[in-house]
């Protein structure tokens, strides 16, 4: 299974859980009716976790943790999109879109 096709497949399953699973079953729809501030905290949880496995991975050589973490950092912030209406595609679009720029010349186009 490639990438884009994992993305698309969890893609579906978020937005079924978040518009049709009960809360007390789905840790999705846990997530989704708590609200933004909780799939927020959930984000940044698993952001400062991702860093940490980071500096651990790179006095250890031992990348298994970081892989982790950033599975679970990646699966969040799909949550966090999907609450405001947006998914993966959209993020690989604005990717696409910087391809052939550089990355000082992006930077300087963002309005300040």
């Amino acid at each position: 299974m490639n990438a884009h096709n994992i993305l698309e497949q969890l893609t579906q399953i978020l937005e079924a859980r978040k518009n049709n699973a009960d809360a007390d079953s789905s840790y999705v729809a846990s997530l989704h009716k708590k609200g933004l501030n909780k799939i927020l905290e959930k984000v940044g949880e698993e952001c400062t976790e991702t860093l940490l496995a980071a500096k651990d991975a790179q006095a250890s050589g031992n990348t298994s943790d970081l892989i982790y973490e950033t599975a679970d950092l990646w699966f969040h912030t799909l949550v966090m999109l999907s609450h405001l209406g947006e998914n993966a595609d959209s993020v690989l679009n604005e990717l696409a879109r910087r391809f052939d720029v550089s990355g000082h010349t992006e930077k300087a186009s963002r309005k300040q």
